[in-house]
């Protein structure tokens, strides 16, 4: 199956409440973002639109993004969906995390409600994460490649007790909700972190949202 195969947008008109961006164009206000050094926020070129999230060149340097308002909310009788399609020009020395968890402006340092994925650096293995006031359920879902477009989608029916979570279009678990994030709004968020003194690029090719009313 396809990223897009449950991101239903005739359903969605009526029954979801939906956010997707394909970054033909990108308006720097939608954002709250945190840097770390400078770096830049820009549209680039690319086949369907894409935003270049690049680092500058310090250790550490970073640029997170995020909706300025937490727009969603984990609930056991809601739909609920992310899904995003992003490359990393270093799949290995940085940190990446895309999904939706409460706002904070450092979310290496420590998200404390979310579900979301990541990777932390020095490994190119993605996780993916389901978080309730600092206590996590993780599991290892994928193995990233310098440059490679991803595609990530995590799905909840508001069936059962897992979330469905796809790697590239195939779904690779089904995570426990025991950890979900039940009492929090959350807000859609995206960023990467250098692991060295060297400039990181994050590209984003799409990313959506939505929530059963």
């Amino acid at each position: 199956m396809t990223t897009y195969r449950k991101f239903d947008w005739n359903r969605a008109r009526k029954d979801f409440a939906t956010y997707f961006n394909d970054f033909y164009t990108y308006l720097a206000s939608d954002w709250t973002v945190t840097a770390v050094g400078t770096g830049t926020s820009a549209l680039a070129d690319g086949a369907g639109g894409v935003l270049a999230i690049t680092t500058s060149t310090a250790d550490n340097d970073a640029r997170w993004h995020q909706q300025t308002k937490e727009g969603y909310r984990f609930a056991a009788d809601k739909k609920l969906q992310f899904v995003g399609r992003f490359s990393l020009s270093d799949a290995t020395d940085c940190d990446f995390f895309a999904g939706l968890t409460i706002t904070d402006t450092e979310p290496v340092g420590g998200v404390s409600d979310g579900i979301y994925f990541r990777k932390l650096d020095g490994t190119n293995k993605l996780s993916f994460v389901v978080e309730k006031d600092s206590n996590e359920t993780v599991v290892e879902v994928g193995t990233l490649t310098n440059g490679a477009f991803f595609d990530l989608e995590f799905y909840w029916d508001a069936n059962g007790d897992k979330i469905d979570v796809y790697f590239n279009g195939t779904r690779v678990a089904g995570v426990v909700t025991t950890n979900a994030p039940n009492d929090e709004d959350l807000a859609l968020m995206f960023g990467v972190q250098a692991g060295s003194a060297a400039a990181r690029t994050l590209n984003v090719d799409y990313v959506g949202a939505q929530q059963q009313r």
